[in-house]
């Protein structure tokens, strides 16, 4: 919801696209510099704590966008660009925290052995809050305008609090580890370049996304090119979503992970080439068919990239190592979005889109021929 809502916001004040990539760009340089930080939190206290603490910190981010729309029409255009800029800039510092503390505290919840399942689950649980929350992201500015969306936000964001106070977890995870915190924070990065398989797997999903993600110039596609509004938008933004949850749950019952290199390759080639596809679009429902696709091949790579991770990395490594991954992995996506967006601005939106698609089938190829080991990985 929040993400629809801000660009739409963002790209009606502005009508610029750059301005939607620097959404991407304030998220993403918080997130990445306390993620290693955050990571030694994780394996050394209780990571419900943590999750309780990222998600509550998002709680106060989404209660000051509301101030900051409410208070519109005082507020100067350069006054209310800084403002909302600066509590995304917050809110990378929560979601920094959220990726590698809710990575780690999946293993704390569900045995070793129906990991894989689990994530296929909790892949489907999530992309309906992602098909959802557009939608009504979308309907809400819509009819009830951008305060009101805010405040529907926080609600639900309460809710996701009082929902992860209930998790039992059946053991402590505090760390009586002897390491300097130096030592702590670079253990992780030494750990992922270590493994081959687990660096070779995040470059190849963060460059994909780097070039291919096109969700922050939606708006850009929702009001010039293919002619609507906000409610138009949400059902974009909610195309990849309804991709995924189809596909994940599809896979809760057969795993893609036992030939594991080969259906990641597979399916971030069917990414970009979907991508490809919604670029030349100027049909709303082959548009909405191109991104749903795009989820679904999105969604089978997450699911056989996440249980790569959660097999290979040791216990009390999960929190450093996934914080390494978010940088790689979550950060892209933001990223991306300034990618694209500038992008969009130098090439025009339909080209940029195009060249995106167009990178991402490279990488395929070039991983293809540079990583035997990948090919033959099946767990």
């Amino acid at each position: 919801m929040l993400a629809v809502t801000v660009g739409w916001q963002i790209y009606d004040l502005t009508n610029d696209p750059l301005s939607l990539g620097l959404i991407g760009l304030a998220e993403v340089i918080p997130s990445i510099g306390i993620s290693l930080f955050a990571g030694h939190l994780v394996d050394k206290y209780r990571r419900k704590t943590i999750v309780v603490f990222a998600y509550t910190l998002l709680l106060f981010c989404y209660l000051s966008l509301f101030l900051i729309s409410y208070n519109l029409k005082t507020l100067s255009f350069s006054t209310s660009l800084i403002l909302i800029y600066s509590v995304i800039f917050l809110s990378g510092i929560a979601r920094g925290f959220i990726f590698p503390s809710t990575f780690a505290l999946l293993s704390e919840i569900v045995p070793r052995e129906k990991l894989s399942n689990a994530i296929s689950w909790s892949t489907s649980f999530w992309q309906m809050g992602a098909v959802i929350g557009p939608l009504l992201a979308g309907f809400s500015y819509g009819y009830l305008g951008p305060s009101k969306t805010y405040i529907n936000i926080t609600a639900f964001c309460l809710i996701a609090i009082i929902l992860i106070l209930q998790i039992k977890i059946k053991k402590l995870s505090e760390s009586t580890s002897q390491e300097t915190l130096f030592e702590r924070l670079t253990s992780g990065v030494k750990f992922v370049f270590r493994e081959k398989i687990l660096m070779t797997v995040m470059s190849l999903d963060m460059f994909a996304v780097l070039f291919g993600g096109v969700v922050a110039i939606l708006p850009v596609y929702a009001k010039d090119i293919l002619n609507t509004g906000p409610d138009g938008l949400g059902w974009l933004r909610a195309s990849p979503s309804f991709g995924a949850i189809i596909i994940a749950l599809i896979l809760t019952q057969k795993s893609p992970v036992k030939f594991a290199g080969r259906n990641l390759l597979i399916s971030v080639a069917g990414f970009g080439i979907s991508i490809l596809v919604f670029a030349v679009s100027r049909n709303f429902l082959l548009s909405m068919l191109a991104l749903a696709l795009s989820g679904m091949f999105d969604s089978i790579s997450v699911i056989i990239r996440q249980t790569i991770f959660q097999v290979m990395t040791p216990e009390n490594m999960k929190g450093r190592v996934s914080a390494v991954n978010s940088i790689f992995i979550g950060s892209s996506n933001e990223i991306g979005a300034f990618e694209s967006g500038a992008a969009a601005k130098l090439l025009g939106t339909v080209p940029s889109v195009i060249f995106g698609g167009t990178m991402t089938l490279l990488i395929v190829i070039i991983t293809y021929f540079i990583s035997p080991k990948l090919k033959k990985l099946s767990l």
